[in-house]
């Protein structure tokens, strides 16, 4: 299996998104690394994961591999990290393994609820047949979110550069993203409200974030009872590769208090 570690301190494992490569959070992944260890994988049904998955299994291969990650990258325990998709895998994850995370970070994640909504409907029908479709109208509809992360032309052309980038070489398979919708919504979650360590929530704002609304990922505030709140201002859905250096500010001082309660309750 392969894994990418990098950086030093406190460790996070972050868990991608629905694209399931972990190349797409590549830019928070560097910028986590100056201030962290960072330890992140692309997902199982990925082929360059490198993880024998069983599609029998379905969301059940993920919750092994966060298991098999921690155990190579020789964690007891560690903070971890869920990115959208990522988010109700790593909850369940650490409902069923709290000795293993000191905390959890949900990033613009899927409830445990979630329903496809119409639009998900439609590319769901026929995901492979509908790509094309599909990544003509995923960037028209981010640019809202990018021109109000990135008012400035170049930075804005830089991203745009870097993003297409990462298309070439990690190419999204609409129909492994389909398997995965239909694996969550096959799972049985268990009840995120057993999970007593720390939780940061980050969102960012209303009418930026037109894949998973503010609103969705904060029914994780009812449901946990330790969560706390912050959102990640001028961007929407992409804010983990639109604003890396804001982001990775905004873990670090979650990561602070951490070890500021651990000193305290110590002393």
């Amino acid at each position: 299996m392969h894994i990418i570690d990098r950086g030093s301190g406190i460790p996070v494992v972050m868990v991608p998104g629905i694209q399931g490569r972990w190349e797409w959070m590549a830019p928070a992944v560097d910028a986590l690394a100056a201030r962290c260890r960072v330890i992140t994988f692309s997902l199982g049904d990925e082929p360059s994961s490198g993880f024998a998955l069983d599609p029998a299994r379905g969301v059940e291969n993920f919750l092994s591999q966060i298991a098999a990650v921690l155990d190579r990258a020789g964690l007891s325990q560690a903070v971890l990290m869920g990115v959208s998709y990522g988010g109700p895998i790593a909850t369940e994850f650490a409902v069923r393994h709290p000795d293993r995370v000191s905390a959890l970070m949900l990033v613009s994640a899927l409830p445990p609820d979630w329903q496809p909504d119409r639009r998900a409907r439609f590319y769901l029908r026929a995901p492979r047949l509908l790509s094309p479709l599909f990544l003509v109208d995923a960037p028209i509809r981010a640019q809202r979110e990018i021109r109000a992360a990135l008012p400035a032309l170049g930075p804005r052309l830089r991203f745009s550069a870097r993003q297409t980038s990462t298309l070439l070489r990690c190419f999204i398979s609409p129909s492994r993203m389909a398997m995965r919708l239909k694996w969550l919504g096959e799972f049985q979650f268990s009840d995120p409200s057993r999970f007593l360590n720390p939780v940061m929530i980050i969102t960012g704002e209303p009418g930026l974030d037109r894949v998973v609304r503010p609103e969705l990922t904060r029914r994780y505030l009812e449901a946990l009872p330790h969560a706390r709140y912050e959102v990640l201002h001028g961007t929407g859905h992409l804010g983990v590769s639109t604003k890396p250096d804001e982001f990775s500010a905004m873990v670090r001082r979650f990561l602070d208090g951490l070890a500021s309660d651990v000193q305290r309750a110590s002393a």
